[in-house]
């Protein structure tokens, strides 16, 4: 893409919101209509209406720039600020599903009979050299890498597929935030903290009930403390993770999704660079303790249900 290209005035400018912002507006009416209904039992509803209202005028400032000045590079700006502010949406999944009662014993126990173990517990330590923890680490830190590089690729050299793309990425975020909401499943890093390593390692799996209402520890993660990449992931844990969104697993999910978008639209050559980085992640979502195996196998079914259902909506939303 040449240079003028970015800042080339676009004959019919799109009006209205696009189709990633139609997607975080459906969202963020989804969970206002919640917060109304369960006002009185969450901890914080001031802070989320004010971050839903600071949300809105980014999203309004944003437009009103492109407005004036239509182009290709206003247009990416409005996208990008969407997919920034995912990281934000994310630890809002807790302040919703803290209210409902924890359900991993369920998951616990339904890892145990599928496996007859738990493998977030034995993978760790059955694999604790330095190179291959930081190796699941570094799978673990590419997630949102891998994201912006699919990102950045389509709004440069795919750019007619640019819009279809960021709608299928940030449908599948929000809709996976909506499950999170339904579902709470806080994961082994959690889940196994709040009962005891000797009493998991015994197959002994209670219900914790609301403990996740009000505590957040969780167990730091196996493998080389020391590595670049193990630090690279505890502080992003320590930053915004909360004991939340288990199942399925996004990360997975995720980046299913974008290796399925890069396969549907011929880009084999970015796909088979990450293929190998995707591997590595599906690998460390247990590893790290952020997820059971079921959550993985998750993933990678929800990542189908969405892609072909999201890829088929754009159309009927375009931009």
């Amino acid at each position: 893409m040449k240079i003028k290209t970015l800042f080339q005035i676009e004959r019919n400018p799109k009006k209205g919101l696009l189709a990633a912002e139609l997607v975080m507006m459906g969202y963020l009416l989804v969970t206002l209509l919640l917060m109304f209904f369960t006002s009185t039992k969450l901890h914080n509803p001031e802070s989320m209406l004010f971050g839903r209202i600071r949300i809105v005028a980014i999203t309004f400032a944003l437009w009103l720039v492109y407005r004036m000045i239509p182009c290709r590079l206003t247009r990416f700006f409005r996208i990008t600020a969407q997919l920034a502010l995912l990281s934000w949406w994310y630890p809002d999944t807790y302040e919703f599903n803290r209210m409902f009662p924890n359900l991993d014993h369920l998951f616990a126990t339904w890892e145990q009979h599928l496996f007859g173990c738990q493998p977030a517990l034995l993978f760790a330590s059955a694999f604790s050299h330095p190179v291959f923890s930081e190796l699941m680490d570094m799978g673990y830190a590419v997630y949102y890498p891998m994201i912006a590089v699919v990102i950045v690729y389509y709004f440069l050299w795919r750019y007619e597929e640019f819009g279809r793309t960021s709608f299928v990425i940030l449908a599948s975020f929000f809709t996976y935030y909506i499950i999170y909401i339904a579902l709470p499943v806080a994961g082994p890093q959690y889940y196994y903290n709040a009962v005891g390593i000797d009493e998991i390692a015994r197959g002994v799996f209670p219900n914790v009930h609301d403990w996740f209402a009000t505590h957040q520890e969780a167990l730091p993660s196996p493998g080389y403390s020391n590595g670049f990449f193990y630090q690279m992931v505890a502080d992003a844990h320590s930053a915004g993770e909360r004991p939340t969104a288990a199942f399925p697993s996004s990360h997975v999910g995720v980046s299913t999704i974008l290796l399925l978008l890069l396969w549907k639209n011929g880009s084999r050559r970015l796909l088979l660079w990450l293929t190998p980085f995707y591997v590595l992640l599906c690998l460390s979502t247990v590893y790290i303790y952020a997820h059971y195996a079921i959550d993985v196998f998750g993933g990678w079914i929800s990542a189908i249900l969405f892609f072909f259902a999201f890829y088929w909506l754009y159309p009927h939303v375009k931009d």
